[in-house]
């Protein structure tokens, strides 16, 4: 399994912010997580100088968010999406994304889902719980 640490996630990200912005060929991966950058023009400056981002991997700023971490967390429910795993993840987006009229909006909301059962794991020092994560997307989905 790939393990990439904080700072090969941001010169991902970095990467392909600039292959972006000068139309240069990417990588599948890349065009997906091209889509989630443009969504979230208010990180682009994060993602326009490598240094600054590397160099700010210590820094954490309170009450600002992590674009790197944001982003990835896009990437990570795009792919469970795509081979629906864990099991049932893609018709719970799917189902939220059409109540919420945007999938964007929909990951957002599967995101605290997926924090959330990440941090009870390591909390309870046990696995994640793919059904409780896709209990609380189709809850989410379902809420009047």
């Amino acid at each position: 399994m790939f393990s990439p640490s904080q700072a090969d996630v941001r010169r991902f990200f970095c990467s392909v912010y600039a292959k972006a912005q000068t139309g240069q060929p990417m990588e599948a991966i890349e065009t997906l997580a091209s889509l989630w950058i443009e969504e979230h023009p208010e990180y682009h400056a994060d993602l326009a100088d490598i240094d600054v981002a590397l160099g700010a991997m210590l820094q954490a700023e309170e009450g600002k968010s992590n674009p790197f971490l944001h982003l990835s967390m896009h990437l990570s429910i795009s792919e469970q999406c795509s081979i629906d795993q864990p099991r049932g993840i893609r018709q719970a987006v799917e189902l939220l994304a059409h109540r919420r009229d945007s999938l964007h909006l929909a990951h957002h909301d599967a995101m605290d889902c997926l924090g959330t059962m990440i941090w009870e794991s390591q909390r309870a020092g046990r696995p994640p719980d793919g059904n409780v994560y896709i209990a609380c997307v189709q809850q989410h989905a379902t809420r009047d």
